[in-house]
C-alpha cells in the first residue's frame, strides 16, 4: 500500500532542498506529486518541476470538473495567487510511494480525501532569524526583489504554523533543519520505518 509523505514547514525552513534531496534519491523511489498554481514563475523554475504554473481559467477547469483535492488562496501585494493538489492522475497507490511539499492546512485537505493511513507528515523547523537570513538572501537573487511578500509571507507563516494548528493536526514531532545531513538521516529513516 503506497504513501504520501508530507514535507511542510515555514516558508525558508529548507523543505525545497529536503524535498529534491529525497527525490533524487534512488534508494527511496518515492515518486514526486506537484501541484498547481496561478502565481507567476520564480527565476530558474521549471513548470512542471517545482510547480505546474497554470492561468485561474485553468484552474476553475479543473474545479469543474471535481479534480479538485485541496485549494488555497493568498491575497500577496502581487493580487491573489492560487495553490491546488489536483486529482490529476499523478497518484497511484499500487505504483509506489509519493513525496509532496505542502502547506499545513493543505495537509488536512489531503489527508481527508485519501484517509490519514496514507499520508505521513513532516514538520520543518527552523528559529525565525535563520529564516529570514535565508528569505532575504533568496530574494536578493531574483531579477525583481519584492521584499514586501518576503515580509507578508513571513509573517503569514507565525499564524499559518501556530503551536495551536499544528497540534490540531496531531503534529508531535518535528524535524529541526539546523544541520541539513542530520535532519534528512532523520526523515529518512522515520520513511523506512513507514514503508
Amino acid at each position: 500500500m503506497g504513501k504520501i509523505f508530507c514535507l511542510f514547514g515555514k516558508s525558508n525552513s529548507g523543505k525545497d532542498t529536503i524535498f529534491k534531496k529525497l527525490r533524487d534519491d534512488d534508494s527511496m523511489k518515492l515518486k514526486p506529486i506537484v501541484t498547481y498554481t496561478t502565481r507567476p514563475k520564480r527565476d530558474k523554475e521549471k513548470d512542471g518541476v517545482e510547480y505546474y504554473f497554470i492561468d485561474e481559467k485553468k484552474l476553475n477547469e479543473y474545479e469543474s470538473m471535481g479534480k479538485i483535492i485541496e485549494k488555497r488562496t493568498y491575497s500577496t501585494v502581487m493580487g491573489k495567487w492560487h495553490y491546488s493538489t489536483i486529482d490529476d492522475g499523478q497518484i497511484d497507490f499500487e505504483s509506489g510511494n509519493y513525496i509532496l511539499i505542502t502547506t499545513l492546512e493543505a495537509y488536512k485537505s489531503i489527508r481527508n480525501y485519501f484517509g490519514e493511513n496514507r499520508i505521513m507528515p513532516f514538520y520543518i523547523n527552523v528559529d525565525d532569524g535563520i529564516r529570514l537570513e535565508r528569505a532575504l538572501k533568496r530574494e536578493k537573487g531574483q531579477h525583481n526583489p519584492n521584499y514586501e511578500e518576503v515580509c507578508r509571507r513571513f509573517l503569514a507563516d507565525n499564524n499559518d504554523f501556530s503551536e495551536e494548528k499544528l497540534k490540531e493536526c496531531g503534529i508531535k514531532k518535528y524535524y529541526n533543519n539546523y544541520d541539513l545531513e542530520k535532519c534528512l538521516c532523520e526523515i529518512k529513516n522515520d520513511i523506512n520505518e513507514n514503508i
